[in-house]
């Protein structure tokens, strides 16, 4: 996906512009490796709250758009609105049912409609104001449909062991922060901001995917610190040498590292009774 900039970052530019550029060569295919790595994950968890014929779905942050044709193709829903801030790794592969929309979800007039369902998926970690956003977000979604939100918690915690996998992963944490607003610190807030939200059935899950040799994940995390190195080496935490280490380190069969996960969080808005309408 591509998204504004959030937190203190620099606002003369998009999120895509300031680290993740999409014109770069290999961007489409960095998108596609995260979703290889969590995406039938999504798919059952969004099949598992029915997502099915008859709805109509926004994918917000739709990145090179899996969710969006696998919502149309697997989950047989009716119709999929594609929302990014650019939208060149949609346009070109068109599916029926399938409508894509460049806009910027941070806007105040973004207002597509209602969906049974409005999917995001590593888009309110990069946002600011990520709790006006859930606010926002859940009014898009139709009485009786669900909102659900993916984003990504890291696992380097204090007590990991020093490598440069964990050196890695820590300055790029920092890095994106300092320079596009990134912040992961309020992941695991969701469930209690879909509450406070108005939605009720909150719940939650956390998905680890391993790192073996060459997985999707393995291959997407070392492009993401090549795209990010100068981001990385800013903050004094990791050199050159250590990412080089560890993007090596991602292709050892050795490797017992823990990739950040992916925290899902929903919630589903209440049913209207004839009450809401008055009288």
């Amino acid at each position: 996906m591509n998204t504004a900039p959030g937190g203190d970052a620099p606002r003369d530019g998009s999120y895509g512009e300031a680290v993740f550029r999409p014109e770069q060569a290999g961007e489409g295919d960095r998108i596609d490796f995260g979703a290889l790595a969590y995406d039938d994950i999504t798919m059952a968890r969004l099949r598992a709250l029915g997502a099915g014929p008859g709805w109509h779905c926004l994918d917000v942050g739709a990145g090179t758009g899996t969710v969006s044709r696998r919502l149309l193709d697997e989950a047989g829903v009716a119709s999929v609105l594609a929302v990014d801030r650019d939208v060149r790794f949609l346009t070109g592969r068109p599916a029926p049912g399938l409508s894509v929309l460049e806009a910027d979800i941070t806007a105040p007039d973004f207002d597509p409609g209602r969906y049974r369902l409005v999917h995001a998926r590593f888009v309110l970690m990069h946002l600011p104001d990520r709790q006006r956003m859930i606010g926002a977000l859940a009014e898009l979604v139709a009485p009786g449909g669900v909102l659900v939100l993916s984003d990504a918690i890291d696992l380097t915690t204090a007590a990991a062991p020093v490598t440069p996998y964990t050196q890695v992963m820590r300055a790029m944490w920092r890095g994106l922060r300092d320079t596009i607003g990134t912040d992961i610190s309020w992941v695991p807030r969701y469930p209690e901001l879909l509450r406070a939200a108005g939605l009720a059935s909150v719940a939650a899950e956390i998905h680890v995917p391993p790192l073996l040799p060459g997985s999707p994940i393995s291959r997407f995390w070392a492009d993401t610190w090549e795209r990010a190195r100068d981001a990385i080496t800013a903050t004094g935490l990791a050199d050159g040498p250590t990412i080089d280490a560890a993007i090596r380190y991602l292709d050892r069969p050795e490797c017992a590292a823990l990739s950040p996960g992916m925290l899902t969080a929903w919630g589903r808005k209440p049913e209207e009774t004839p009450d809401d309408h008055g009288p």
